[in-house]
């Protein structure tokens, strides 16, 4: 029986004139992708099961060799669990210092769009620029750091921030840090102005303090935003390459290494790239759960309201 609706044949659908020139419209694009994303991610998850020659020539299926090799080695699960606890320590950070500028410049005060303006100046500029300008900070004869730190007379004998292990993976991830910090503070800035003013209004009338504006109108206005510029700030900084590899080259003796830097060093220096691309799987398996945990965690929030 008829509902009155007019069926419409499946290869009509797809195949009509409008179909045919999006089909054409699109085709650059798709092979464009496919040449220069789809085809070598292809590759390197090829070359993660197989053997490879100097020039990264596919010789022969190796199986899990390669990650055997890798899960044998304590060197990589030291770089891991550098990796994790760089992205840890820097995000945490980012979230918590880009949420206390947001605040301040939430607030109206003479200047307000100038002080943005600038504070953007570091997330705007390219990280390679701002490695580069970092280095030069943390020189140790001619830096501007070591200099104040002996102008003050804070000492006489200030640290080699790039030489010594400790000091250059602090000195790496405060870069990371100042690098990332406008992009989070102008994220929760923009979520923050699109809360209604009505429900600070109410909150003020009814004597409530900051703090409770803060944790019960606030926070819960832009907890989906806070989420998702978490998870983004995540991924960028799991693969951070550009910051260290600049400041340090994952120096001195690979104590600043990371797994993205370790993945260049191990492929495009050591030629052993079957490992490499190992490494590289890894690195997705990693980053997809990460991104698995955060969107059920965003589609929770979604369901409760």
């Amino acid at each position: 029986m008829s509902d009155g609706t007019l069926h419409v044949p499946m290869r009509h659908r797809f195949w009509n004139p409008e179909a045919r020139l999006a089909y054409v419209l699109l085709t650059p694009a798709v092979v464009v992708l496919g040449v220069f994303m789809f085809y070598p991610i292809v590759y390197v998850f090829m070359m993660a099961f197989s053997e490879t020659n100097k020039l990264s020539q596919i010789q022969g299926f190796a199986g899990l060799a390669n990650f055997v090799e890798l899960f044998q080695n304590r060197e990589f699960w030291v770089i891991t669990g550098r990796s994790i606890m760089w992205t840890v320590i820097a995000v945490l950070t980012k979230t918590l210092f880009g949420m206390v500028i947001a605040v301040l410049l939430n607030v109206k005060f003479a200047g307000r769009k100038i002080a943005r303006m600038f504070f953007i100046v570091p997330w705007a500029s390219a990280v390679p620029i701002s490695s580069i300008l970092w280095r030069w900070v943390y020189h140790t004869d001619y830096g501007m750091l070591n200099h104040t730190l002996r102008m003050l007379r804070i000492t006489a004998s200030p640290p080699i921030w790039l030489g010594n292990p400790a000091a250059a993976f602090a000195a790496t991830i405060w870069v990371d840090i100042w690098i990332g910090i406008p992009f989070m503070a102008l994220v929760f800035l923009a979520g923050m102005q699109a809360i209604s003013e009505d429900l600070y209004e109410s909150a003020y009338l009814d004597g409530v303090n900051w703090w409770q504006k803060f944790a019960y109108i606030t926070l819960p206005g832009i907890r989906h935003i806070v989420l998702i510029a978490t998870l983004l700030s995540s991924l960028w900084t799991f693969n951070d390459f550009n910051t260290i590899y600049i400041l340090t080259r994952g120096g001195p003796a690979n104590t600043t290494d990371i797994l993205i830097t370790s993945i260049y060093k191990t492929g495009f220096e050591y030629r052993r790239f079957s490992q490499a691309s190992g490494m590289a799987v890894i690195t997705f398996v990693i980053l997809s759960i990460l991104s698995l945990v955060y969107a059920k965690a965003y589609f929770r929030q979604e369901k409760s309201g």
